[in-house]
This record gives C-alpha cells, structure tokens and sequence, in this order.
C-alpha cells in the first residue's frame, strides 16, 4: 500500500503543474490587469509596480519566477492587499474555512449515514419518504436560497443566533452556516447510503447470513455496512472539497473571512498571485483528499489491495 501511494503522489505532480501552468496562462490571457483599477496611476509608478512583481518580463520569464518562489514554499505577494503575501492571507482563511467545513462534513456523515441506514431497513415506509424528502429538498434548493431562510428563521424571527459576521470563532455566528453545509452534505449522503444499503441487502451473502440465522444488527454491522459504505467514501473527497474551499456563496451570505470571500476578490481584482495560491491549495487538497479515499477502500473491502 506504500509503495501504491508513493507511485501516486508522484504521478500527482505533472497533474498539479499541469493544473498551475493552465491556470497562470488563462489569467494572464484574459484583458486587464491587477493594476488597471478605479483609481489611475501614472505611467512612472505603473512601471515601478510592474517592475516590482517582474510584470514587465516576457512571460516566460514571470513563469520561471512564479515556479522558483512555489517551489520554495511561497505562494508571492498579493498585488491587491498591500503588505501582505499570499501565504499570510491564506494562514488567516483557511482556518476559518477548515472549522466550518470540517464540522459540517463530520456532522453530514454522522447524520447522513444514521438518515440512510433507516431509511434502507424502512423501505416504503414514512421515515423512508420523509428522508428522501429531505434529500431532494437539499438537492433542489441552492445554498443561496437556503441560507437567506435559516437567517430569516433563526436571526430575524426567533432572534437566536447572529445573521452573520465573524467574533473569534465563537459558535453563535458559527451555527448557521455549519447547518446550511449540513443540510446540503446530509441531502446527498443520506440518499447515496439509502441506495447502497438496499443493494447490498438484497446480495447474496446477506441472504446467506439471514440463513444462518444472525440478528439483523449483527448482519448489518459486521457484512453490510462496509461494502455499502464504499459509495459514500467515493463522496467524501468532492463534499469535503466543496465544504472547505469552494463554499463560496456560503461564505458570502454569512459575510465569513474564509477562503470563499478571497477566492471572489482575487478573481474581480485580478491578483493573479492569489488566485493562483489558492488554485495550489484546491489541487494539492483534491489529491491528497483522493488519495486517502483510495486507501479508504482497501479498509473496506478485504477484496481490494494495492
């Protein structure tokens, strides 16, 4: 197994160079500039600025120095934030996004696995309707939608928890978007198990254990819960991806200063040093997040190795 993930960490580089170089040329290919704002600069300080970032330099060149400072572990300096460089302005998002993603993704898993696994043993049946109710429900309404509704809910009407904003990751104004993540994660999680687990339950080697006459508490833990995990597991790189990194409009609704808020200032400010920082950390975080769900794999199915 090892050996399996040595091979695909180095396979993964080419992918993420390949990811950065795209990348780098379509940012430097669309019309503008970091520095073509509101507000005009002369041509004497346009110069120094694009001396300063070697913007002045063919193209090539500004690669070559781009891949020199990552490969030495620095992501540059913001073109749009003064003083501060990529590395700083990622250190204080990512946290931000990392608590409030990582708890929605352990709660939806808890949740959503729980929601499946009765939703299966109950096929037909009200709590199976009312899950699959839940997940179509989280599956058809976009976070933009939802969020506004929890925050006329719980802030507007019952006044219980803040609308939105940041206070030290106190959890009053971490609540609501943990459960907009939540609901939406649980939507599809839920669903996935529910048909897994009604596949696995009509194989042949659950007919076989019924036949020996084992508790169906002992059937599920011990020979269906595994293989109709391997679905849901599949999930997990992509939602977690999703709940960290890409919560964009999450971020927006509940005005959060995580990685979602600079990944929209970037793009409208074309601070290609940001957004290229976090290009590296949505790739090097798809990989590795990948990488342990393959490994995840061999854990639950004794079939599999590596």
């Amino acid at each position: 197994m090892w050996s399996y993930a040595l091979r695909r960490v180095l396979v993964t580089i080419p992918t993420v160079l390949a990811v950065i170089t795209v990348c780098y040329l379509l940012l430097h290919m669309t019309p503008g500039g970091p520095f073509d704002g509101e507000r005009k600069v002369s041509a004497a300080v346009l110069a120094n600025l694009q001396a300063k970032y070697h913007l002045d330099l063919p193209l090539w060149q500004q690669y070559l120095y781009y891949l020199n400072d990552l490969l030495h572990g620095d992501l540059g300096a913001s073109f749009r934030y003064a003083d501060w460089s990529v590395n700083e302005l990622v250190a204080n998002a990512l946290p931000v996004s990392a608590i409030i993603g990582g708890t929605a993704i352990l709660l939806s898993l808890v949740i959503g696995v729980a929601m499946g696994i009765i939703a299966a043993l109950r096929q037909n049946s009200f709590v199976d309707y009312l899950v699959m109710l839940i997940g179509n429900m989280g599956s058809a309404f976009p976070s933009f939608i939802i969020g506004p509704v929890l925050i006329i809910i719980f802030s507007i009407w019952l006044k219980v928890l803040p609308a939105g904003g940041w206070d030290d990751y106190q959890i009053a104004y971490m609540a609501l978007p943990i459960a907009l993540l939540t609901f939406i994660n649980v939507a599809t999680i839920g669903r996935v198990m529910r048909g897994s687990l009604i596949e696995v339950m009509n194989s042949n080697f659950i007919r076989t254990a019924r036949a020996k006459g084992l508790p169906m508490r002992t059937i599920i833990r011990r020979h269906a819960l595994k293989p109709a995990l391997m679905p849901v597991v599949t999930l997990l790189g992509p939602l977690t991806i999703s709940s960290i990194t890409s919560a964009v409009v999450t971020e927006t609704v509940f005005q959060l200063p995580g990685l979602g808020r600079l990944i929209v200032n970037g793009a409208s400010n074309r601070d290609y040093t940001l957004v290229l920082g976090l290009v590296v950390l949505v790739t090097v975080l798809a990989v590795v997040l990948n990488l342990l769900v393959d490994l995840a794999y061999a854990v639950l199915d004794p079939k599999i190795r590596y």
